[in-house]
């Protein structure tokens, strides 16, 4: 059974997940812790938890959620994962950062690139790659139909959708590629964003203004 923590890092607020199975093999998606006792939380929780990161991967490469990168490949000695389209993001983090008064190193560059339809495994957890661009040229969300459970980064929001006015942004691809590819989803789905709580596919059908 696949299980799911959240932490909170960064002034921007970006929401990082572990997620792991009864195997003790996890994922950490979208590292952005950015202070030591941020880095200090997740692998506190990592270690007391007895996880073994076997995969980091971006939903997306915009500052904010790839800037505890460097931290989480050097601690567990991962490559970062991420959709091809976002690379020239992640090369630029550090611009983008500075850009939004915030400090930062350099994140490591990507080593793995997945696409739309791409199944990423780890124990006996599998996650689905769902391409969204709109947000990123790159923006992905990872879904588990068994589980019920979407990762969205920052496409899909409770009761909102991602910014669309940052460099790459494109608003009518992105609510075209929410509805088409998210919105089909079993409405039980619990969706897990990369900023605020958590909602359903089918709370969002129903209320979300930028749905209608």
């Amino acid at each position: 059974m696949m299980e799911i923590r959240k932490f909170t890092f960064n002034p921007v607020a970006v929401n990082t997940y572990v997620v792991w199975d009864e195997t003790g093999e996890c994922a950490i998606i979208d590292a952005g812790c950015s202070k030591p006792a941020e880095e200090a939380a997740l692998a506190g929780f990592i270690e007391e938890k007895e996880l073994t990161p076997v995969k980091l991967l971006n939903t997306h490469g915009h500052f904010d959620h790839v800037i505890g990168n460097g931290f989480a490949a050097r601690q567990w000695d991962l490559e970062v994962e991420i959709h091809k389209d976002d690379n020239s993001l992640v090369s630029n983090a550090k611009e983008q950062g500075g850009m939004f008064g915030i400090a930062m190193h350099q994140p490591p560059k990507p080593a793995k690139f997945f696409d739309e339809g791409d199944e990423i495994t780890f124990g006996n957890t599998t996650l689905k790659v769902i391409h969204v661009p709109g947000h990123s040229p790159g923006g992905v969300a990872f879904h588990n139909a068994k589980e019920k459970v979407l990762i969205a980064g920052d496409i899909l929001f409770y009761g909102s959708v991602g910014r669309t006015d940052l460099p790459g942004g494109e608003h009518e691809a992105l609510i075209t590629g929410i509805k088409s590819k998210l919105l089909g989803l079993d409405p039980a789905t619990k969706v897990f964003p990369g900023h605020g709580p958590e909602t359903t596919i089918g709370d969002e059908i129903k209320n979300n203004p930028f749905l209608q």
